[in-house]
């Protein structure tokens, strides 16, 4: 007991100062949400930030970002460049508190930048500690600045390096992900492209120039936006049918709170709002997202009213409204307040006030200069409230039969006995000759089968109340436990894993992407916490003949099937030239299919996941929708990315 109490001791000496930027090295996940590749590309967008800061203030029209070889990043633009003065607090150059001092920077006060979309102040000094080296040069009055640092240590002090034209301002970072805190240190271009291109559309006027040096041919993009956040809006709904041709668009100042609205309907049925502050996309939404729907649902009320369009008594709801509309809400304001640590969530209570009042002033007067796009958007809201009703008698319908039966479970659910969730895990499989053997295949005590009969309903092209009436969405709605939309409820969750258990071929990869787009648009969290997955059942078998007769090799692509015909030649193995394909599960045995894909000791599954929901929402609509000429633009563009060996991911 007591060599326990002393080595629990806990006095002045067990706190720990970490000096500089040690703690940034031990805790980085606290200042860059992970270490994994999202982290990594988050270093990128911290150095970006600072540029356009730069560019929010006046001073820069153009950033250059270059992925070069070996994976370093050198980010250059044509601001102000850094202050290379003495800092008088710290006897310090300016630069080198920037990158060595956390929360140092320009966005603290002393009327530097009216806004800044930096992160606390501690962008520029969390990549220097997260870097194996760092160097930044700064063009200043004809000089050439450069300072390098190591893992966040000074090198040498801040040097003149060469002379450039007076008029030439601007500075220059180069750095390289330290392998020691990252899982992987190699940057995707289409992640940053994404990034990069929000980026542009939100900034009106600046230049993003994106170039990858690592192939021996460079792949470069250019993004720039005169239309700012209205050509933003038109790049989201490609692919859609817009119901009026212009985009509606405000803009100004209220309290000091900056705001920029760009909204068009189209004739799809899914919402696509996407909020901004100070450039940083805010995913649950907040203050500014409330003033934007509080705005719209009174002002197209208000009209549908004074137009006698519906009764004084009636109301349409802000969600009939929306249905179809896609729309960016930015603002920018001097000191945003967050929800939480990592700005998901904006807080501040002046940036509603400011939406709201901003867009009912001017939406309102939009409608009364257009009354034909006000009709078209009433019209389809009236169209969605009807919808709605009969949804809500469906569903008012599914859970009366379903308290009648004693919350029965769909008859087709082949249900397993321990009613842990955390142990459970259900695989919806298709068609009924696969559900059978998967049946068999699977563990009793923890795995649940639920086949499907054919292709799902394209929840992309139908409203709630079609959805509510088909057979093979209600199953799968009452296995999970959760209700869809608004009555869903992830605490109710009856498995752990949902895994979508689909031939290897288009029509199972057409099942597949059905159910993605149904869980997406109304079941979204399964998805943002992690609970769906893919099966990869293989597509070949080998079967091994002589002294090794009896034993098979399974493979999962053409490759991976060539590298071991391949491999057993080499060994002088000998195997039977009569190579299975499997067309599809219903081919495979129950053995086969629990070894290959239901064995949790033996199968592979692939975790989907959702890093971006504007860019999921956006090839939803773009693959799922009516719209075949966008569609076939995005396979032709996409085609020379394409990977045989990945069909099936």
């Amino acid at each position: 007991m007591g060599t326990e109490q002393q080595n629990a001791e806990y006095g002045a000496d067990q706190i720990q100062i970490l000096e500089g930027l040690e703690a940034v090295r031990k805790r980085p996940g606290m200042y860059i949400g992970s270490t994994s590749v999202r982290g990594l590309h988050h270093l990128v967008y911290e150095i970006v930030d600072n540029a356009v800061d730069e560019a929010l203030a006046g001073f820069c029209t153009e950033i250059q970002v270059i992925i070069n070889k070996g994976n370093s990043i050198t980010v250059i633009d044509n601001g102000r460049g850094i202050p290379v003065g003495i800092n008088h607090k710290s006897g310090l150059p300016a630069v080198e508190v920037v990158f060595t001092i956390l929360h140092a920077g320009g966005k603290f006060g002393g009327g530097g930048y009216k806004v800044s979309g930096g992160l606390h102040g501690v962008g520029a000094s969390v990549v220097n500690a997260l870097s194996t080296w760092l160097e930044v040069r700064i063009c200043h009055e004809g000089k050439i600045y450069q300072q390098r640092y190591e893992r966040g240590k000074v090198c040498y002090p801040l040097k003149v390096v060469g002379d450039c034209p007076v008029e030439k301002t601007g500075t220059r970072v180069d750095f390289q992900p330290d392998p020691e805190i990252f899982e992987e240190t190699e940057y995707d271009f289409d992640t940053l492209k994404h990034r990069l291109r929000e980026m542009a559309f939100l900034t009106k006027g600046i230049r993003i120039i994106l170039r990858d040096d690592r192939e021996d041919e460079p792949v470069q993009k250019v993004f720039h936006y005169e239309g700012g956040i209205k050509e933003f809006v038109s790049y989201l709904n490609r692919g859609k049918t817009p119901l009026y041709p212009e985009i509606v668009y405000c803009e100004g100042n209220r309290d000091g709170v900056s705001v920029e609205v760009a909204l068009q309907h189209n004739d799809g049925y899914n919402e696509g709002v996407y909020s901004f502050v100070n450039n940083i996309t805010t995913p649950e939404g907040g203050t500014h997202l409330t003033g934007f729907r509080n705005a719209l649902t009174k002002t197209f009320n208000a009209y549908a009213k004074a137009n006698k369009l519906i009764k004084e008594s009636d109301s349409l709801s802000g969600e009939d409204i929306r249905e179809g509309l896609t729309a960016i809400v930015s603002v920018k304001l001097e000191e945003p307040q967050f929800e939480g640590q990592t700005k998901q969530k904006l807080g501040n209570s002046e940036a509603r006030g400011a939406v709201d009042n901003l867009v009912t002033e001017q939406l309102t007067i939009y409608l009364e200069q257009h009354p034909q796009v006000a009709k078209i958007v009433l019209e389809k809201s009236i169209m969605a409230q009807r919808a709605r009703e009969a949804a809500r008698k469906a569903r008012e319908l599914t859970r009366r039969k379903s308290a009648l039966d004693g919350m029965a479970l769909p008859g087709k659910l082949a249900d397993c006995t321990d009613k842990d969730p955390k142990n459970c895990e259900i695989y919806i499989v298709e068609g009924d000759s696969a559900g059978g053997s998967a049946k068999t295949a699977r563990s009793r005590a923890t795995q649940a089968i639920l086949p499907l009969r054919g292709k799902i309903l394209n929840v992309e092209k139908a409203r709630l109340d079609r959805i509510y009436g088909n057979a093979e969405i209600k199953a799968m709605i009452t296995a999970f436990g959760t209700g869809i939309h608004e009555d869903f409820d992830i605490s109710k969750l009856r498995y752990d894993r949902i895994i979508i258990m689909t031939d290897a071929d288009v029509d199972g990869a057409h099942i597949r992407i059905l159910l993605l787009t149904l869980f997406y648009r109304y079941m979204r969290p399964l998805i943002e916490h992690g609970y769906v997955y893919a099966a990869v059942p293989p597509l070949h078998r080998i079967a091994l003949a002589g002294s090794h007769k009896g034993e098979f090799i399974y493979t999962y692509s053409d490759d991976e099937l060539a590298g071991r015909l391949a491999d057993l030649e080499r060994r002088h193995i000998s195997y039977n030239p009569d190579i299975q394909r499997y067309k599809g599960l219903g081919e495979m045995d129950a053995d086969q299919l629990a070894d290959t894909t239901m064995d949790p000791r033996t199968r592979m599954l692939r975790r989907i996941r959702m890093e971006d929901a504007a860019q999921a929402s956006e090839i939803f609509s773009l693959l799922m929708g009516d719209d075949v000429p966008p569609r076939k633009a995005f396979i032709v563009e996409n085609a020379d990315d394409f990977d045989r060996s990945k069909i099936d991911t």
